[in-house]
C-alpha cells in the first residue's frame, strides 16, 4: 500500500507533519511517501495570476503525488482557527486543475496543536469541505497539547489517545 503523508504546514519543525509521518508508520506493509509542504513553490492564488500565467507546475506535482498513492494521511496545522496560508494556497491552485483533488483517495485527517483543542477548529472545517472535494475521508483525529502526548521516539504518549490513533489508521485500511 502506498501512503502519503504530509503535515499542512511549512514550519521546519512541524508537529503537524510529525504527527502525519508517525500515523503512515502504524499501517502495516506501508511504502510511506513523507511530503514537506516547504517543497512546493507557489504564487498566491488570484484569478489575475492563472490568467497572466497558468496554474504552477507545482500544484500538478501535488496532484501527481496524491494520485500515485492508495491512501493519504495529512495533519492539519492550525492558524487563527484555519488551515495554514501555504496548505491553503497549495489546496486552491489544485483545484483549478482538478476540483475533486483528493482523487477518492481514503484518507485519514488529523490535527495537532500545543494548546488542549488540538486543531479542532481546522479539523471541523476540512471535515465538512475534504468529502466535496473527492477525500473518501475514513477516519479523523485529533492530538490535544502535542508536546505533552507526543514524543519523536515514541509517538503518542498517552494510552487513551494512542489507542485512538490506532483504531483510526485502522479504518483506513479496512
Amino acid at each position: 500500500m502506498k501512503v502519503l503523508a504530509f503535515g499542512a504546514s511549512t514550519s521546519s519543525k512541524s508537529i503537524n507533519r510529525q504527527l502525519a509521518n508517525h500515523a503512515a508508520t502504524l499501517i502495516p506493509g506501508a511504502t510511506i511517501t513523507a511530503l514537506d509542504l516547504r517543497d512546493y513553490d507557489l504564487p498566491i492564488y488570484s484569478s489575475d495570476e492563472e490568467e497572466k500565467n497558468g496554474v504552477p507546475k507545482d500544484a500538478q506535482a501535488f496532484l501527481d503525488a496524491i494520485r500515485a498513492h492508495d491512501v493519504i494521511v495529512v495533519s492539519l496545522a492550525e492558524h487563527n482557527g484555519s488551515y495554514s496560508a501555504a496548505f491553503k494556497n497549495l489546496y486552491d491552485w489544485t483545484s483549478r486543475i482538478e476540483t475533486k483533488l483528493w482523487s477518492d483517495k481514503p484518507m485519514l485527517l488529523m490535527a495537532s496543536s500545543p494548546g488542549g483543542r488540538g486543531g479542532a477548529t481546522v479539523l471541523e472545517t476540512a471535515k465538512a469541505t475534504f468529502p466535496r472535494m473527492g477525500a473518501d475521508l475514513r477516519a479523523t483525529f485529533s492530538l490535544p497539547s502535542f508536546y505533552d502526548n507526543f514524543s519523536p521516539e515514541g509517538g503518542v504518549t498517552d494510552a487513551a489517545l494512542a489507542a485512538e490513533l490506532k483504531s483510526a489508521v485502522a479504518s483506513i485500511t479496512a
